[in-house]
């Protein structure tokens, strides 16, 4: 019974937070990105990142915070959601529609996801993390960002509005969940202003993020005890998954709209954003307020991360193959790897 209601409580979690985030949080961005005259390019990598990514980095945070050692919950939730944005979410947009992809973003995109997991690899080298690898994270996506600001300097190349896009998905959005959480939505929206006081609703809004990214600590907490799994185990399937959920209905919407270009370059930047600054800050703060440097567990993550590296080449080769192209064959057989990535996973318990 405590199980089913645990359960229960994650999904509803789960729900809240894509509402929250896609409703209010992601919105407050917008129209902050709008008033600092900020470019496509420059939003999406830093504002609209953390909009997609609040989730996985709020439960990093929470979980290095949380007294015990439970830092393997936030580390595990976003490597996890690392495999299943680039695996599922591109593989998904893929089958939905073909694409073509522009090269440059994608070459861009693919360095620097490729140098965020040899810093993984190299943090969790020896089982520990330093303030000095932890400031290195950080470092890496400021270079990032400012890539972002030059690469069309380098390597001219023409992407999509971004106020286009956003308005689409908001046309798209309420046909993806049923009557049951109504009352849900309907109690959110007496929580929040309306649309004009968007800067109050974005504390409003991560106040609602880390309040649920709190309960699924805690649920997560509970069912690897009552199943005793390991937590690093259900943070890389059930809490990466939960939380990545809203970005997997957002890319298929935009792929379907002939914008899968813009899905698979939205998970790249946003699995960056998730292991340099959703590790990178909330290491940071716990190596500020303890002395020494902070212990992971690496075998339940050392070998995810190596999947992940792998995965990253598998997707290049295959868009060097294709020629820049990916259909319903290549979505298949990415969403095919997470699968098999998913029976390995349990097949360890």
């Amino acid at each position: 019974m405590v199980l089913f209601s645990l359960i229960i409580v994650l999904i509803i979690s789960f729900y809240l937070l894509a509402h929250v985030c896609d409703d209010y949080f992601v919105e407050s961005l917008d129209k902050v990105a709008k008033d600092l005259k900020m470019s496509s390019d420059v939003a999406g990598a830093t504002l609209m990142a953390i909009g997609s990514s609040a989730p996985e980095f709020f439960v990093s945070i929470i979980s290095v915070l949380k007294p015990g050692d439970y830092a393997e919950i936030g580390i595990g939730t976003i490597v996890g959601s690392a495999l299943f944005n680039l695996l599922v979410i591109i593989g998904a947009s893929a089958i939905v529609r073909n694409t073509i992809l522009a090269w440059q973003p994608v070459l861009r995109d693919s360095i620097f996801y490729s140098l965020s997991i040899v810093f993984l690899l190299w943090s969790f080298s020896d089982g520990q993390i330093t303030m000095i690898e932890a400031g290195s994270f950080i470092f890496v996506y400021i270079l990032y960002v400012v890539s972002v600001m030059n690469w069309r300097k380098f390597l001219p190349y023409k992407d999509d509005s971004q106020e286009d896009i956003i308005e689409k998905d908001k046309e798209s959005e309420s046909s993806g969940w049923t009557l049951i959480f109504k009352p849900f939505d309907f109690l959110l929206s007496k929580c929040f202003l309306s649309a004009n006081h968007y800067l109050i609703n974005f504390f409003i809004s991560i106040s609602f993020i880390g309040g649920l990214s709190w309960v699924l600590v805690e649920s997560a907490v509970m069912i690897s005890h009552i199943l005793h799994i390991p937590q690093a185990i259900i943070a890389l399937t059930v809490l990466a998954i939960g939380t990545s959920i809203p970005d997997l209905m957002s890319s298929i919407i935009v792929a379907r709209q002939g914008r899968g270009g813009m899905a698979i370059s939205n998970a790249l930047g946003s699995n960056i954003f998730d292991i340099l600054i959703g590790l990178g800050i909330p290491w940071m703060v716990i190596l500020f307020l303890t002395d020494g440097p902070l212990i992971v567990g690496k075998e339940n993550l050392f070998s995810s991360v190596i999947l992940l590296f792998a995965s990253v080449v598998v997707v290049f080769i295959i868009l060097l193959i294709r020629k820049w192209r990916l259909g319903k064959f290549s979505g298949i057989l990415l969403i095919s790897v997470y699968i098999l990535y998913l029976v390995w996973a349990i097949s360890n318990i």
